[in-house]
């Protein structure tokens, strides 16, 4: 499942200096620097190991665990500002109501939350629709920070968060309930505070850009897959293997589950890669009706809408998990709860590269271009996560 023109700087209005929570003092922070970072001090310091921690990884169709760009240990001293740059929005629409703003106040951190320096951000689909104003009646006020997952390093922590500490590199979705009061200050920013519970400590050998794919997309695979019943030895089709929910679906399922057998659609172009991510059947939805052919499933897992076929595949007392769109009976819809204790769960499977994030080709975008990010995510043809890289 897949989940919009130019940006620019815009000047700070009395509301975006003043919507957000004032932050505490500023405070000093060790930071490890990359070779040839010690002589940088400030800004320039965390915005150069900011950059360096996202050069590994470049876009690929399916993205490896790989060496990891974590900084090296030594520390240099750096702040942490009272105003920050974030991209957000004042009204409900497309993609051109988002505008980039340099002076929004740095989020405060609570006694249970760290704030992160952020490096990465994925975009999801929520997204869009939340920016879209379908979720008004539960949103936050306005005006928004977007951005649900994030990618980052720990610089200041609450009084009582006990998990983390300064210079952690960490990774989760910002906001428990993603459709039920949600962060009004997303990750599209350089700083977000985050809840010490929703976060885990990011994956070795996964660089920030690899690491912000994942939050709200696996912990989507995992939930659904639990609430589903699903368990060694079963079997499962999911509709949409190629998106980001999907191709970690996929995986899950083959890796994590134990699945007997593990179908998956996808366009002809990326049936290949259905087949890299351990699916045993990889059905052409442009050539063949998945509805008319003769298997049924024990699990079939719709992140593309289409639960009114998928129920004519599934076995009788099977389940079937709907993301989207209408929902036919035995199928059911769910909203996915961030919990860091399910990312740490799935950590070993990431470090081992049993289970890889998929980061689109085409999808990995600098910070200035989040509006062409949302452009591009929006097309609906997007393999895998579109992701914000890197922040400064």
């Amino acid at each position: 499942m897949q989940a919009s023109f130019l940006s620019s700087s815009i000047p700070a209005t009395p509301c975006t200096r003043s919507f957000l929570p004032q932050p505490q003092a500023s405070v000093k922070l060790l930071l490890p620097p990359a070779p040839g970072l010690v002589k940088l001090g400030g800004a320039a310091a965390a915005a150069a190991v900011a950059r360096r921690a996202t050069e590994v990884g470049r876009p690929g169709r399916c993205v490896a665990a790989s060496a990891s760009s974590s900084p090296a240990t030594a520390a240099a001293a750096t702040e942490v500002p009272s105003e920050m740059k974030a991209w957000m929005y004042d009204t409900y629409g497309d993609a051109s109501v988002l505008r980039l703003d340099g002076a929004v106040a740095v989020p405060a951190v609570g006694e249970d939350q760290v704030l992160v320096k952020v490096a990465a951000a994925a975009l999801n689909p929520v997204d869009s629709k939340r920016r879209a104003g379908k979720f008004q009646a539960t949103d936050s006020p306005l005006p928004t920070v977007p951005g649900y997952d994030v990618a980052g390093v720990v610089v200041k922590v609450g009084s009582q968060v006990k998990n983390f500490k300064q210079g952690d590199e960490v990774y989760g979705m910002i906001s428990e309930k993603p459709l039920e009061r949600p962060k009004q200050s997303g990750s599209l920013a350089e700083y977000t505070a985050v809840e010490e519970k929703l976060l885990a400590l990011k994956p070795k050998g996964l660089d920030f850009a690899q690491a912000a794919c994942l939050p709200l997309a696996v912990e989507t695979a995992n939930e659904g897959l639990e609430r589903a019943g699903f368990s060694a030895g079963k079997s499962i089709l999911v509709l949409g293997g190629a998106g980001g929910v999907g191709s970690l679906s996929i995986q899950l399922a083959k890796q994590v589950y134990g699945a007997s057998k593990v179908a998956a659609t996808a366009s002809t172009k990326k049936l290949e890669l259905l087949k890299s991510l351990g699916a045993d059947v990889a059905i052409d939805y442009i050539k063949e009706n998945f509805e008319d052919l003769p298997e049924k499933y024990d699990v079939v897992f719709d992140a593309v809408g289409q639960g009114d076929k998928a129920v004519k595949v599934v076995k009788e007392g099977g389940s079937v998990v709907v993301l989207t769109g209408a929902v036919t009976p035995p199928g059911f819809r769910f909203v996915v709860t961030s919990n860091g204790s399910v990312l740490e769960k799935l950590n070993p499977y990431l470090e081992s590269g049993k289970v890889k994030p998929v980061l689109d080709p085409k999808g990995q975008f600098p910070f200035s271009q989040v509006v062409e990010a949302f452009s591009y995510l929006e097309t609906g043809r997007a393999t895998g996560k579109v992701v914000i890289s890197p922040i400064p």
